[in-house]
């Protein structure tokens, strides 16, 4: 009696096994597909690799508040931050797949997207603080290495909500791609380009469907995480390129519009020495300290009201400099 049942048991498990063997076969799988890391801005997950434009910094694994991203992830415990700019760059990471797509074989690949409703960071365009909070999209890639884009196999709508929601696409490549490119982009048609953020997390594998079944444009689950709005925002987000005339608060940092880190506009000289002791970077980095942001808006605001004074900044950590700066 032991013996039938035993047969049974490794009759049934056999049945078992072998669709969930064929339902395998053809799948692709990504490497690190939650993108799980260290909590870190300036760098890309393990298993992806920054793709992004020279002299730009490479995505975040948040969260981390850096630029003021705390809110939780969708799935594990961190997940990737990509940012567009108004100096008309955008990040983009990618990977090499555990097999090719194939040719005439369709894949469906879904992800969790969202926006934060705070990423603070500089602009280069402006100099200024900016909150990257403009809608951006996300665009899919095939190629056959590392960053390339041989083929636009998938594109979002914009993301606008501040919760994880489910996008889900058709991959129809016509080549065998050999990775995969992901790429945060702007609303299309634009004018011009603008600071916006695009979270990723829970990337599914690139599971063989029928080239004839159609898949949702749209989010088709609830939000799994909702982001709370910040009570205050801790840092002053996006300046106005073109502010009003009559602002409705005049601002608080200095009572001496006139004045540069407590030297007067008369009492400027050429070749005189200001020493600025407020602006600070990280150890061993070219990121600097939150606390230096007040100290760089206000030197901006002087040289916006009084066009016609030039300044040359030294640091002693560029050997230019004397210990006096």
């Amino acid at each position: 009696m032991n013996a039938i049942r035993c047969f049974f048991l490794s009759s049934l498990f056999t049945a078992l096994a072998l669709p969930f063997a064929w339902a395998q076969e053809g799948v692709i799988y990504l490497n690190n597909p939650s993108f799980e890391d260290m909590p870190r801005h300036s760098h890309p997950p393990r298993g992806w690799s920054d793709c992004g434009f020279p002299g730009e910094s490479p995505p975040d694994i948040q969260p981390d508040y850096t630029f003021q991203v705390s809110w939780p992830p969708a799935h594990g415990s961190t997940y990737l931050g990509m940012v567009v700019r108004d100096n008309d760059t955008w990040e983009r990471v990618s990977q090499a797949l555990s097999a090719p797509m194939e040719t005439g074989t369709c894949y469906q690949f879904s992800l969790q997207m969202a926006r934060s409703n705070t990423y603070v960071s500089y602009s280069r365009e402006t100099g200024a603080i900016a909150n990257y909070i403009t809608p951006a999209k996300l665009r899919v890639w095939g190629g056959f290495g590392a960053c390339d884009r041989g083929e636009l196999l998938a594109e979002s709508r914009l993301v606008t909500e501040n919760a994880w929601l489910e996008y889900s696409f058709k991959l129809e490549p016509n080549a065998n791609y050999t990775h995969i490119v992901l790429e945060a982009f702007y609303q299309t048609p634009t004018l011009f380009p603008y600071n916006g953020n695009l979270l990723l997390d829970n990337c599914s594998a690139l599971m063989p469907i029928p080239c004839d079944e159609d898949i949702a444009d749209a989010p088709h689950s609830e939000p799994s995480v909702v982001q709370q709005e910040p009570d205050t925002p801790a840092t002053t987000p996006v300046r106005p390129q073109r502010p009003d005339p009559t602002p409705e608060a005049a601002p608080v940092r200095s009572s001496e519009p006139e004045t540069i880190f407590g030297v007067g506009r008369s009492q400027l000289r050429e070749g005189m020495t200001v020493p600025i002791d407020r602006i600070q970077f990280e150890a061993n980095s070219a990121q600097l300290l939150t606390t230096s942001r007040e100290a760089l808006e206000e030197l901006h605001d002087f040289l916006a009201q009084n066009p016609d004074v030039i300044v040359e900044i030294g640091g002693h950590t560029n050997g230019l400099a004397d210990s006096d700066y």
